[in-house]
């Protein structure tokens, strides 16, 4: 690669938000470049530290990169990024070893950096111009020579600061020409000037009526000013003299003062003790008139001295006749009247009218009754409400959960959701105290026809036409009941059986065909899908 570009640095101004800066030159490796910030009100400088203030992107790149800060520099701060490649040999040749081009092109690349950069130390540094033949020596001449010259150099050729403030001249004399810097002594005055700038003397002393009076400066005239600083220092000491005669009057005043005092401690003793009790008892009401307000007829915002309410805070008010507290966000009532309240130890006997009372909770029932409804009296959890009742007085037991019955709770009912969806009554026999009938079936039928076991216990049908029993699925094994037939007015109606229905022998069934006959065919079903059927009951007249 052919380097053509000779920028080594790049400088810009922060603003307290940009943290990205180009620089436009290559660098071989982050540590190449040298980030430097400069304090413009200061002029104090600062290296940065790379991955701690900054990192470097594009390492390598012939039109270079971007240098990414983690704070963005401040309004009044210069970044200067230059290159800074060490001056240092990377490169090493070995006998009878390849030598890459591209190995032998970076090292190139990195003397051409090198130069760049001592080229442009160089151009910021003091120097004669190429044309000047001065020797040294030139720089020692006399003072007429240096004149305005700060640096010079010196007889072994160092450049240094050899005249800082110019030459001394003596007294101020006329037709003398004076340079900048050069001090001189004006005798009519006893000021010593320095010469601002080149300067010939003429007419009268500096800063009189010399018309070239701008071209001096005043310097301080060390011996008038220790003429002067002795003079202060002796009105300084006669000042000091009349402080020690005022400071002794001063003593013998005091001394009788507190003769006088002694005189007075003992009063002010007495009356100091009446203050201070004064001063405690003044606190004690103010405070105790912090707390309580007094009767008001409103609830107030702010104590009596206008300062923040304190939790603790009461007063009485006069519109509703109660004592409130403030509890540190609101007013409460801290004691009301006990007229007409009822009293625990009473237990509740201080009532006007129990049953009143009952009517007012909405309850209908006697305190009597209530103490057998009570689920809580009766030894069971409420919280669980095993029993519900609803508006309409209906109660409700939750599926496979026992209704139980007696002290040993040896007899229940229980609906049978899980499995069966059968209501069981269990653990003690059972009595009807009436007749009992199950759910019967009566219609007209023809055709197949489907028995529902799970709703009916008997079943009555009346048979329009020729009638097949279709199997179930709704029987239960245990189930019994019967199936009454009833021929409709024209009679001979047959009845043909489903496979779940057996006969004893298989012989099937036979019914009366006389219009109107009834029979009556008793059956139990001994398990899925085995009805059993008794032989027919026939012709019922």
């Amino acid at each position: 690669m052919t380097v053509s570009s000779t920028t080594t640095k790049n400088s810009y101004s922060g603003n307290g938000s940009l943290t990205v800066f180009a620089y436009a030159f290559k660098i071989f490796d982050e540590d190449d470049i040298e980030v430097i910030l400069r304090n413009d009100t200061t002029g104090t400088e600062t290296v940065q530290s790379i991955t701690t203030n900054y990192s470097v992107s594009n390492v390598g790149n012939a039109n270079g990169g971007n240098v990414t800060f983690v704070t963005a520099p401040a309004s009044g701060i210069t970044i200067v990024l230059r290159r800074a490649s060490p001056l240092t040999q990377t490169t090493d040749y070995t006998p009878n070893d390849p030598f890459p081009a591209e190995s032998h092109e970076d090292a190139l690349d990195k003397l051409t950096f090198i130069s760049q950069q001592l080229q442009e130390e160089l151009g910021r540094s003091i120097k004669l111009s190429r044309t000047n033949t001065m020797t040294s020596t030139e720089f020692t001449v006399g003072a007429s020579a240096r004149a305005d010259k700060i640096l010079a150099f010196d007889s072994n050729g160092e450049l240094a600061v050899t005249q800082e403030i110019g030459t001394y001249q003596g007294n101020w004399s006329a037709s003398t020409q004076y340079f900048g810097r050069d001090i001189v002594k004006d005798t009519s005055t006893n000021n010593i000037f320095i010469a601002n700038t080149a300067h010939t003397s003429s007419g009268s002393q500096p800063l009189t009526t010399n018309t070239d009076s701008a071209k001096w400066d005043l310097l301080v005239d060390a011996a008038a000013a220790t003429t002067s600083a002795t003079a202060a220092a002796s009105s300084a000491t006669a000042a000091a003299a009349s402080a020690t005669a005022a400071a002794a009057d001063a003593v013998s005043t005091a001394a009788d003062v507190v003769s006088t005092a002694a005189d007075v401690v003992t009063t002010g003793n007495n009356v100091t003790a009446a203050q201070a009790a004064q001063a405690a008892a003044e606190l004690a009401a103010d405070n105790f008139d912090d707390t309580y307000l007094g009767a008001k007829a409103s609830d107030p915002t702010v104590d009596n001295d206008g300062d923040a309410l304190n939790a603790g805070d009461i007063y009485f008010n006069t519109t509703s006749n109660v004592l409130k507290v403030y509890n540190g966000s609101a007013w409460q009532v801290a004691a009301v009247s006990t007229s007409g309240l009822l009293a625990a130890a009473n237990d509740l006997s201080d009532l006007n009218d129990a049953a009143t009372a009952l009517t007012n909770l909405g309850l209908t029932a006697t305190a009597a009754e209530l103490n057998y409804n009570d689920i809580t009296t009766l030894g069971l959890v409420e919280a669980s409400k095993t029993v519900t009742a609803d508006a309409n007085a209906e109660i409700t037991v939750p599926d496979d959960k026992k209704l139980y019955f007696g002290t040993d709770q040896d007899a229940h009912i229980r609906y049978d959701e899980n499995t069966t969806d059968t209501l069981i009554v269990d653990g003690a026999k059972v009595k009807f105290g009436k007749a009992v009938r199950g759910n019967n079936f009566s219609s007209n039928a023809t055709g197949s026809t489907t028995l529902s076991f799970d709703i009916y216990q008997n079943f009555i049908i009346t048979l329009t036409g020729a009638v097949t029993l279709a199997n179930p699925t709704t029987e239960t094994t245990g189930q019994t009941g019967f199936i009454v037939f009833i021929q409709d007015g024209t009679g001979s109606r047959l009845v043909s059986l489903g496979t779940d229905y057996e006969t004893a022998g298989g012989s099937g069934l036979t019914l009366s065909t006389a219009a109107s006959a009834t029979d009556i065919v008793p059956y139990v079903v001994a398990a899925n899908g085995r009805i059993l059927l008794g032989a027919p009951q026939l012709a019922f007249a």
